[in-house]
């Protein structure tokens, strides 16, 4: 029964290791899967944990691959380097704040009215029509800012404030994110990098919070569901490794319209099902 369980866990660390950096909703993806696939034993409190800090191991991903870029202490680096370090994470910091603000008190309302598959649907579908009506406009051919270390703070904020629509299930974080940079004059390449570092204190304080929410609601982790957790967290990283080296190199050659499609279908799909088990309740 364990082994059932435990290739549960591994299916859900691949979902999560794909669809976190995909622009097509981890979350709405995750809370999907749940419709089909459920762990047996555990609590719902788990699992609602579960769903966010299994996302700690594909953002673990991103630090491993880009440590160099992201460690202002490392060896070697000119004061050129150091300087765009720390240049980097104050762009991000001044980004997580309308996270900070308006994401934290209001997560739980949004968790309350939206978790359902009709609004992760539409949302699927509103973004998706966004990447396809946003890829055909000129601006995005010639973009303002094609250089990270070129990021204004104004447009990092303005990414953070696209980020805070992600409270919607559905939305995506690195698709709200990316819509947001491409609305602003930043390139695929830009916004999609500055998209994975805007994760790293993102889902580190979204994980933290529900820990504690998870222990201060009396919960406590079974043997059982810590295993689940760390083998759901370790596949998520394994896959997220190669899933961010593809979307780079995707969008160095490609556009985001292949997403855009695929969410409007899975969107529409998703809208059929919720109405079949609706009308055979």
């Amino acid at each position: 029964m364990i082994l059932i369980e435990l290739l549960k866990a591994i299916l859900f660390g691949i979902v999560e290791g794909i669809t976190e950096w995909l622009p097509i909703s981890s979350t709405g993806h995750l809370l999907l899967l749940q419709e089909f696939v459920n762990f047996k034993g555990v609590s719902a409190g788990f699992m609602d944990m579960f769903n966010v800090v299994i996302q700690l191991g594909a953002i673990l991903a991103v630090v491993v691959i880009y440590f160099g870029k992201l460690n202002p202490f490392k060896p070697g680096k000119s004061q050129e380097e150091v300087k765009q370090t720390w240049s980097l994470w104050s762009k991000v910091l001044v980004a997580i704040l309308p996270a900070m603000v308006i994401g934290v008190p209001l997560d739980d309302w949004f968790e309350a009215h939206f978790y359902n598959p009709v609004s992760i649907a539409l949302m699927l579908i509103i973004y998706g029509i966004a990447f396809l009506v946003i890829e055909k406009q000129e601006f995005v051919k010639d973009p303002s800012v094609t250089r990270l270390e070129d990021l204004p703070y104004a447009t990092a904020f303005k990414i953070g404030l696209f980020q805070v629509l992600a409270l919607f299930p559905g939305t995506s974080r690195s698709g709200a994110t990316i819509v947001g940079g491409l609305l602003n004059g930043t390139s695929r390449s830009v916004v999609t990098e500055f998209t994975f570092f805007l994760g790293i204190p993102v889902m580190f304080g979204a994980s933290g919070v529900k820990v504690l929410k998870f222990i201060l609601n009396g919960n406590s982790l079974t043997g059982t569901e810590g295993l689940l957790l760390v083998v759901a967290m370790v596949t998520a990283f394994a896959v997220s490794l190669y899933a961010i080296r593809f979307l780079t190199g995707y969008v160095k050659q490609n556009d985001f319209t292949i997403f855009g499609k695929y969410r409007i279908v899975l969107g529409i799909l998703l809208l059929l099902y919720a109405g079949v088990r609706a009308f055979l309740a």
